[in-house]
């Protein structure tokens, strides 16, 4: 465990378990930051090319491309009907490693503020310290 504080508040570990209840891909505007290997997965998942695939769902903002989102605020891949990730298996980065983003580990009242919205913090099995420090090293958010 070179480099990871044993001192860091949550050196014990968090609870967290994935209820896909589709929290996190929906309300306010937000980025999802998607790479060009992301983008021809969730492609190829959902069985379109990557330029339709990127077409149809992606956004240029500046020289970064992040998913489109529906009015209000969903996430352009989060089937409305079931809540549910149409490329859940390919899905980016970003939404693979919630809710261990740095912005949310940084002190005990961010993780408190994200589990207000995500019901899956400080549920089900601890998640150890070794795997918080390998998600949050995966992206800077």
């Amino acid at each position: 465990m070179a480099g990871i504080s044993k001192e860091a508040w949550y050196s014990d570990g968090l609870r967290f378990e994935c209820t896909q209840c589709g929290d996190c891909c929906s309300g306010s505007e937000g980025y999802v930051w998607v790479n060009q290997e992301e983008i021809d997965g969730m492609a190829n998942r959902i069985g379109m090319d990557s330029a339709a695939f990127e077409e149809q769902f992606v956004k240029r903002v500046g020289v970064r491309r992040s998913l489109k989102e529906r009015p209000g605020g969903d996430c352009v891949l989060l089937d409305p009907q079931t809540r549910k990730c149409t490329a859940y298996e390919e899905r980016p980065r970003q939404c693979k490693t919630w809710p261990f983003w740095q912005s949310n580990i940084r002190t005990p009242e961010a993780w408190a503020e994200a589990a207000q919205a995500c019901p899956g913090c400080n549920k089900g099995d601890l998640v150890p310290l070794e795997q918080i420090v390998e998600q949050a090293a995966k992206i800077r958010i």
